[in-house]
């Protein structure tokens, strides 16, 4: 080895420094991406930034109207609280089962996921004929969408809401067809989480409508 004579003192020569690791998106195999929203649950993420302003105008024409003097039913005559509830309930429940189905697709077991993804379906189409049920009954009882305001805003808030349910309704549905047909993999499970999302917001809108139209007492009622 190569020596250096320094004031009579022999001296190592130190060996050459051996290179820095690269920092790179080799050192971690890619993974650190995972944690990255995607763009399209950007996309989904301001599609329902969007529907909350729908949502929330719809909302906010029921408030300014409620309670005013009108002629046709009122409110009061014709909700019956024990059966909207019940639905409501189980529209809730089908969020349940979309976190059960979304944790079947991940860890790969597809029959537990068209299972839950059934169910959810099935719930939410429960929810959906209650709706229908309640609509054709106040019509008979007198509340169509032009008898006043109350039925104006009511018939639209709600009816926006069912439509978002049966678009979901169709949207699990054609997961479910593709897990059947094999075309959604665990590696595709972002497809589902997606769609838990959407569902999610669903349901919890009908929460606000709920507590809105049927919970919050009516002025001068």
């Amino acid at each position: 080895m190569a020596t250096i004579e320094q004031t009579g003192t022999e001296v190592a020569e130190a060996p050459p420094a051996s290179p820095a690791p690269a920092h790179g998106h080799d050192d971690h195999g890619g993974h650190g991406s995972s944690a990255m929203l995607t763009n399209t649950k950007l996309a989904m993420w301001l599609f329902l930034a969007s529907d909350c302003l729908f949502f929330g105008a719809f909302i906010s024409a029921y408030l300014l109207y409620r309670g005013r003097p009108q002629t046709g039913p009122t409110p009061k005559e014709l909700f019956d609280i024990p059966f909207t509830s019940a639905t409501s309930f189980i529209l809730l429940m089908s969020s349940l089962a979309m976190v059960l189905a979304l944790a079947a697709i991940q860890r790969g077991d597809h029959r537990r996921f068209r299972l839950w993804t059934l169910a959810t379906a099935l719930f939410g189409a429960t929810f959906i004929a209650g709706q229908i049920y309640e609509f054709t009954h106040f019509y008979r009882e007198g509340l169509k969408i032009n008898t006043n305001l109350f039925g104006s805003t009511f018939y639209v808030l709600t009816g926006f809401h069912g439509a978002h349910v049966a678009l979901g309704i169709l949207w699990l549905l054609s997961l479910w067809g593709m897990s059947m047909q094999g075309r959604l993999g665990t590696e595709k499970s972002e497809s589902v989480e997606i769609a838990g999302l959407y569902w999610h917001f669903v349901d919890v809108v009908w929460i606000v409508i709920f507590t809105v139209i049927y919970l919050m007492p009516q002025p001068g009622k």
